[in-house]
């Protein structure tokens, strides 16, 4: 079978949920025997001259990196690509880039759509853009070929909105790591070992690492706070949020990808996720994978992993995500166990198979 894949930034070690769900998915469908080529944006690629990941056959087209447009026109283009190439499937992720379903269509195009969630809910996006996405959502809902969604919570939002009712529920996943017994990259920073919380992701409105700062700052304690990750694009938020930082004492890292990224989620007291919106949350599942202890927001998506009540805080009240975080310190340290969960539901080769599945239908 012939695949080309649209919506991700690129492959590999290139930040963010999409793209992490293609690295890990994609290179298993082509040890299968199938033909994989997934279409990158320029800007975002160091190596321009790899052209291959894992198996994954990988193609370089340009994109205006113009927050509001970049995924527009680099799917515009994509789909031009995949009309000369004329693959099986075309597998487009994300709502933004599904605006282009009905143009694939037209050039007689197999598609397949993953909704990884309603990205309009996100903060950091203007009215112009909110309505793009939308439009997005229901072109890629109501002319793919085959719809997959990341969790039940989106599934729930199709049936309602569009009235489909045969999309394919297919969640992220995550490996099992091998947990780090070196901890040079995180006395660099400044850590010790069981002494800090982690939060994972880009700094956009949406992630709430701010509420995780004003709670973290109202606590008394040596345990530190360490945000991962940084923004796509600068934006005014994003400074905010690295001053709001600095002053709290938190420690920021930037991008890490790795060695440094096992060591920080290795030897971790706790991982924070206070988002406003999430699809399914990789970095979630990626602390679940190391047995963290997790404190996350009780949005739905977040709601579905079904950690207990004692890990969810309510969203974007600060003074509850205080007052569990210092429940969360002062608790005696207990081992926690997720790796069946893992091996069981969030299994990139099980997925990997259920994806398949749907190409084949």
């Amino acid at each position: 079978m012939k695949i080309i894949v649209l919506g991700t930034r690129g492959i590999p070690d290139i930040l963010g949920g999409v793209e992490t769900h293609c690295e890990e998915l994609y290179p298993r469908i082509a040890s299968k025997g199938h033909e994989v080529t997934i279409i990158t944006r320029t800007p975002y690629v160091n190596d321009k001259s790899r052209k291959n990941y894992g198996g994954v056959k990988l193609k370089h087209i340009y994109a205006p990196k113009i927050k509001s447009f970049e995924a527009i026109v680099h799917t515009f283009l994509g789909v031009l690509y995949a009309a000369i190439k004329r693959p099986n499937v075309l597998h487009i992720h994300a709502i933004g880039p599904m605006i282009m379903v009905p143009f694939a269509r037209i050039f007689g195009l197999k598609v397949v759509v993953t909704n990884h969630g309603p990205d309009y809910d996100r903060q950091k996006w203007g009215k112009l853009a909110k309505n793009i996405l939308k439009i997005g959502e229901y072109a890629g809902t109501k002319f793919a070929n085959e719809v997959i969604v990341i969790s039940e919570v989106i599934n729930s939002i199709l049936k309602t909105k569009y009235n489909r009712h045969d999309a394919h529920l297919v969640y992220n996943g995550v490996n099992l790591p091998k947990v780090a017994k070196k901890d040079d990259y995180i006395r660099s920073l400044g850590l010790e070992k069981n002494k800090y919380i982690i939060g994972v992701g880009r700094f956009v409105e949406e992630k709430g690492f701010s509420d995780i700062i004003k709670a973290y700052s109202q606590i008394k304690t040596d345990v530190k706070l360490v945000l991962v990750g940084d923004a796509d694009h600068e934006t005014n938020y994003s400074k905010t949020l690295k001053k709001e930082a600095t002053d709290a004492g938190v420690v920021l890292t930037g991008f890490i990808r790795g060695e440094k990224l096992n060591q920080i989620f290795s030897h971790a007291l706790l991982f924070a996720m206070p988002s406003y919106h999430e699809g399914l949350p990789i970095a979630l599942l990626e602390a679940m994978s190391y047995n963290l202890d997790v404190l996350v927001s009780d949005i739905p998506a977040n709601l579905e992993v079904n950690l207990g009540t004692e890990n969810y805080f309510k969203v974007g009240d600060i003074d509850d995500l205080k007052e569990k975080l210092e429940k969360k310190l002062q608790a005696d340290t207990k081992e926690i166990q997720y790796s069946e969960k893992i091996k069981n539901v969030y299994n990139w080769d099980l997925i990997a198979e259920q994806v398949l599945r749907v190409y084949q239908a």
